[in-house]
């Protein structure tokens, strides 16, 4: 092995990192270059069958951490049972970015639909999407690692922006976040149909094909309306990661832990697009438990930070009670959706 690929990053050596990348692309070769070459509509079945098989891989990498990752201390308050800390953060932060993620498959429909993609190229604009998001999240979590190991007291922070988050999502059911959406007036999307030439319509799967220059006749590159729904599902990717990138650091400060949790989840959700698209509308109390999952995170910094490790006042909090307490509110909430809607849709038939 090189020298420079045990050089540390972030706490973890280089050939761990480029180890997890080149996993995750050998993960998309197998889905588009295999399971989905062919254009094609991705059925429920098929779609729940993918999410099984990724939320299998992330059970499985939980257990290399718990068996062969060795944390950096400096990342952990407490200098014991590091494995376990690990673990149980690493599970909290995959649940935590999965529920984060369920509003990202709502805003995605919406984009499809405004760009009248055909149901099978779907998916190979989310796939192309996984790559974006694998990139951004990359840099946005080596910043914010930067960030917070440099300057603790950032984590103060995020914790009181994700107790509004969460307080503002409890009060208001985030109804009026999905009705504000409007993607005519968005000033990226504006911005990008005046700089780039667009087709009027989709060109079989291409983002870009070939045809005549309106005045000079020269054949030059055009893109269609598929680029612009895959620009605007990165950006709607980004958009989000505001909310999930302090989340994650809320729940631990390990760039590793926080990056793999990310990516895992982003990976499970997006393969679970063809059946959560139909059914979100199931899922309409989910909020509620997310919101109290994120107070709950951003007030355990201020109990572990501040009251525990500055002023002495209280005892550690540790990390399974946030675990459990995040399984009972996300798994509560999901239950009731379930019953509430079914119940609902049961009573509207008479």
């Amino acid at each position: 092995m090189p020298d420079f690929m045990t050089v540390d990053y972030a706490g973890q050596p280089l050939w761990l990192w480029a180890s997890f990348l080149c996993f995750i692309l050998f993960l998309l070769w197998v889905d588009l270059g295999l399971l989905n070459r062919k254009d094609g509509i991705v059925s429920p079945k098929k779609s729940a069958m993918m999410w099984a098989g990724f939320a299998s891989l992330a059970v499985a990498f939980g257990f290399y951490i718990w068996f062969f990752y060795e944390p950096d201390p400096q990342f952990y308050n407490d200098p014991t049972n590091l494995k376990q800390q690990a673990v149980i953060q690493y599970a909290t932060g995959y649940l935590l970015e999965t529920a984060l993620a369920f509003d990202n498959i709502f805003v995605i429909g919406m984009v499809f639909t405004f760009f009248a993609v055909p149901r099978e190229y779907q998916h190979r604009v989310l796939f192309w999407g996984i790559i974006g998001a694998i990139v951004f999240r990359g840099i946005f979590i080596s910043l914010g690692a930067a960030v917070v190991n440099e300057f603790t007291w950032v984590l103060y922070f995020f914790a009181a922006f994700l107790i509004f988050t969460g307080g503002k999502m409890l009060f208001s059911g985030g109804d009026d976040d999905d009705e504000e959406i409007d993607l005519e007036k968005n000033p990226v999307l504006r911005f990008l149909k005046k700089r780039l030439r667009v087709t009027d319509t989709i060109d079989n799967h291409n983002f870009v094909v070939r045809r005549p220059h309106p005045r000079t006749g020269k054949m030059v590159l055009f893109a269609t309306p598929l680029l612009l729904c895959l620009l605007m599902v990165e950006i709607v990717d980004i958009i989000f990661a505001v909310d999930s990138v302090p989340a994650i650091f809320a729940v631990t400060r390990d760039p590793f832990i926080v990056y793999t949790s990310n990516i895992f989840a982003i990976l499970g959700l997006r393969s679970m697009y063809f059946m959560l698209s139909a059914a979100i509308a199931r899922f309409k109390y989910l909020k509620y438990g997310l919101s109290l999952v994120l107070v709950l995170i951003g007030l355990k910094i201020f109990w572990n930070f501040l009251l525990y490790k500055e002023l002495h006042l209280v005892p550690y909090l540790e990390p399974q009670w946030s675990l459990m307490l995040t399984v009972l509110f996300l798994g509560g909430a999901i239950l009731f959706s379930l019953w509430k809607t079914g119940a609902d849709a049961k009573a509207a038939r008479g």
